[in-house]
Formats: C-alpha cells, sequence, structure tokens
C-alpha cells in the first residue's frame, strides 16, 4: 500500500457536494467542445485551420496541470490545500467565459480560449487529487463516478443551451451580419456558464472541508527546503521517470482514448452542419447542424450521467479495467458507425456509446492510478497523467489540418465511401482511436488492495514505483 492515513468513509451527500464542483467546471469545457470550431467558422476560419486552433487546451494542460498538482500538493493555508486552486481558476474562466462571445477576430478568439483553458486546468487538477485526498480506497471509484456524473449533467445542459435559446432569439433578431457574428443565443449560453461555473466551484469550496497535514510544521519546513520554479520542474521530471507500473500502462490507453475523443470534439459539429444540413456558416442550415449537434453531444452527455450511477457496481463485478475496456469499445463502434448515418436522428444512437466510454473514461482510469501513487504526490501524478491526455491532442491539432486537407481533394477509398468533402472522416479516425485503446485495456494491471475478479492479479508491491 502507499502509507497513507486512514480516510472515514464518507456519506452519499459529502460525495455529492465534493463532486459538485464539476457541474461548473463542464460548464466550461462543453460550451467550447460544442461551439469554438464554429465560432471560429463564423469569424473566417478554413477547415484545416480548426485543429491549430484548438491547440489551446492541450498545451495548457500539458503545462498547467503538473505545476498546479506540484504546488498544490506543498499547499496548505485557510481554504485548505486544493481549494485555492479551484478558486482562482473558476474566478479566471468566468472571465473568460464572459469574454468569449464579444471576440471580434479570429486570433482574438484564440487567445481567450488560451485563458480559459489555463483556467479550467487551474480548477480541474486539483479536483482529481481532492478524491484521494478525502476517500478511503473503497470509495474512490464512487467518487470518480460521481465526478463522472456532474459532468455529464453539466455537458447536457451547457451543450443543449444554444439550442434552446435559438427559438428565444433566432440569428436575425440580434442585429449582428449573418455569417460574421456570434450568434446571440450563443452568446446568452457563454454568458450563463460563467455564472454557473463560479457558483458550482463556491459549493464545494464552502461545503467541503479538507484534511490538513498530520504535522504541519514538518510539512511547512519540508516545501521551505524545495521552492522556486526549477525545483518544481526538477520534481516533476524525476517523477516522470519514477511512474509507477500501472501508470505506465494505463497512459497507453490514456493516449489512444483521449485522441478518439479529440476527433470527435475537433469536427463533429461542423460535420454535422455541413455533411448532414449540408449547411455553409452564415446560412440557416448550418446554424440548425451546429445546434444539433450540440444536441448529439448532450445525449453522450446525458448517457455518461445516467452511467455514471452503474459504474460503481459495475466495477465490482467485472473489474475496472475489464469495465473501462468494453466501455471503450461500445464508444469505437459508436464514432465508426456515424459514417454511415445520413438521419439526424439516427445521429443520436451512436451517442449512446460514446456516452458509455465517455463516462468510463472520466472515472475508471483515475480510480485504478489512485491506488498506486506514493503518499503526498498524488497532485503532480494526477498532473503528469494529464501528459497522456493533452500530447495525443497536441499531436492530432498538429497534423489533423494537412490530414484534412488531403482527405478533402484524395479520391481514396475512404474519402469516395464517406462522400467526398467530408469532415465525418476524422470523426471515423476518432472510432478506431477508442478501439485501440479498448485493446490496451488488456495490459493494465490493477494496482495491489483492489478486490480482482477469479484470475486476476494485483500488482506486485515490488513494481510499485519503479
Amino acid at each position: 500500500m502507499t502509507g497513507e492515513a486512514p480516510r472515514p468513509q464518507l456519506s452519499f451527500w459529502q460525495i455529492w457536494n465534493m463532486a459538485f464542483g464539476f457541474l461548473g467546471i463542464q460548464f466550461g469545457w462543453a460550451l467550447q467542445m460544442a461551439n469554438m470550431s464554429a465560432i471560429y467558422e463564423y469569424l473566417g476560419a478554413d477547415a484545416h485551420q480548426i485543429p491549430m486552433l484548438w491547440l489551446a487546451a492541450p498545451l495548457t494542460g500539458l503545462l498547467v496541470q503538473p505545476i498546479i498538482g506540484h504546488m498544490s500538493d506543498r499547499t496548505w493555508n485557510r481554504l485548505g490545500r486544493r481549494r485555492p486552486y479551484f478558486l482562482t481558476g473558476a474566478l479566471l474562466a468566468s472571465f473568460a467565459l464572459l469574454a468569449m462571445p464579444h471576440s471580434s477576430t479570429l486570433w482574438m478568439a484564440a487567445g481567450l480560449l488560451w485563458i480559459m483553458d489555463a483556467s479550467i486546468n487551474i480548477s480541474m487538477e486539483p479536483f482529481r487529487a481532492f478524491v484521494a485526498d478525502l476517500l478511503p480506497p473503497e470509495q474512490r471509484t464512487r467518487g470518480y463516478a460521481m465526478q463522472a456524473l456532474f459532468i455529464g449533467l453539466g455537458a447536457v445542459i451547457a451543450s443543449m443551451l444554444p439550442w434552446l435559446l435559438y427559438d428565444l432569439f433566432p440569428p436575425s433578431s440580434d442585429g449582428g451580419t449573418p455569417g460574421k457574428s456570434i450568434p446571440f443565443a450563443v452568446r446568452l449560453a457563454f454568458y450563463a456558464g460563467a455564472f454557473a461555473f463560479l457558483a458550482a466551484v463556491l459549493w464545494t469550496i464552502f461545503t467541503t472541508r479538507e484534511h490538513p497535514p498530520e504535522d504541519l510544521e514538518a510539512f511547512r519546513r519540508m516545501n521551505a527546503e524545495k521552492t522556486g520554479f526549477r525545483a518544481a520542474v526538477t520534481e516533476i521530471f524525476h517523477d516522470f521517470l519514477a511512474m509507477p507500473l500501472t501508470m505506465r500502462r494505463l497512459a497507453w490507453v490514456q493516449i489512444f482514448a483521449w485522441l478518439g475523443f479529440f476527433c470527435m470534439w475537433l469536427y463533429f459539429g461542423v460535420a454535422v452542419a455541413r455533411n448532414i444540413f449540408d449547411g455553409t456558416p452564415g446560412t440557416p442550415a448550418y446554424d440548425a447542424g451546429i445546434a444539433w449537434a450540440g444536441n448529439c453531444f448532450a445525449v453522450y452527455s446525458a448517457v455518461c450521467f445516467a452511467f455514471s450511477f452503474a459504474l460503481p457496481a459495475l466495477a465490482r463485478r467485472l473489474g475496472r479495467r475489464l469495465t473501462h475496456g468494453l466501455c471503450l469499445l461500445m464508444g469505437a463502434l459508436g464514432l465508426i458507425s456515424v459514417a454511415a448515418i445520413d438521419d439526424k436522428y439516427l445521429l443520436l444512437l451512436p451517442m449512446v456509446g460514446v456516452g458509455m466510454a465517455w463516462a468510463s473514461t472520466l472515472a475508471m482510469p483515475y480510480a485504478i492510478l489512485a491506488g498506486a501513487l506514493p503518499p503526498g504526490k498524488t497532485g503532480i501524478y494526477m498532473g503528469i497523467f494529464n501528459f497522456f491526455i493533452v500530447i495525443p491532442e497536441i499531436l492530432a491539432a498538429l497534423g489533423f489540418g494537412t490530414l484534412l486537407e488531403r482527405l478533402l481533394t484524395d479520391e481514396s477509398a475512404l474519402v469516395l465511401q464517406l462522400g467526398g468533402d467530408n469532415r465525418l472522416a476524422v470523426v471515423v479516425i476518432g472510432g478506431l482511436s477508442l478501439a485501440v485503446s479498448a485493446a490496451l485495456c488488456t495490459i493494465v494491471v490493477e494496482p495491489e488492495g483492489y478486490p480482482m475478479r477469479p484470475g486476476e492479479h494485483p500488482l506486485p508491491s515490488g513494481e510499485r514505483v519503479g
């Protein structure tokens, strides 16, 4: 085991309160996932430019999360260890959400996305460590599943907001120039997201108490010995090289899973608008298509919300790695099947599998990882674990622009099958990536101390950190 001090079991409502902040965090993520590609196209971006404009999300995660994890491991003040970062990130992200829909140029929107993503990461990273801090090992799957529940609920509401508001505030009623300005309904959705983000995080801050270090003076002396940016980078690099074996194997699962989701977020909305609704930016058909894609995202988020209730029981029955592998396979089948669909209502069916994969991705890897981490390193390792989310996203952002340019003109079998000028090709690639991730779950070894299914073997204690 990791040598952690015993933690008391928490009630359902205590776990609810400590995870509630993720409802607001997901408002920030869901609004940008469903709307940023469209906002870029409203402001004049070409299809092959969109991946590069999305670089803000992975790069800020790569830089911010390990630094914030390191800092929060070494923090203790009146707000606690993780809660100061919850509050700071929420204030900054809310500002960015308020400013984003007022973007007047492409690069203004891209710059605000950098600010927004850095701020969301400041709030989000400590939430992952929060569960391991406060819950005993047997409740951590439930804790991460509760986070997934709020992520699903927040995404349902945030993804559907523009669609719901379009009826009240159609694009022609806001005085903007068609195709050149962000619709008023989208602006209102971002305003609501700013309020929800701050309110939800404040709820967690005021309803959840953190445990101080057992020896506060020794904790402060130890932290005083190593201060400054150079010491932080050195420690992060050292811990990266000393990753637990469980984490090393989970890394490959994460890389391919998040590559698959990133493909979907990049191009699903604009693919639906162009290929299902036959629209172009500035036309009513395009606006309707983007709004319908938001509904599709809302469906997979609703499935994520509902399926999160079943995840802990399913993991106890099948084991966490098998549960995760099966869920990823369902998501792969969902995304691949999108290529054969030309009816907007049928597009909702694949989102069921995507929602199952998404719920599991938000919970299972972290529940497996938490039991394998050395004491006092939860924050920094959760930040390092984020590398395996953002690195594939960076590679996708750098490479998919060129790939799409070729797909749009190539006469390969795949492109002909998908209909030529078709952004759904990238969505299919995302489905294939999820399938690879599902297969890689077979190499993951559960950390010692988690109940195994018959025939499974825990990680030997001698392989914990080597």
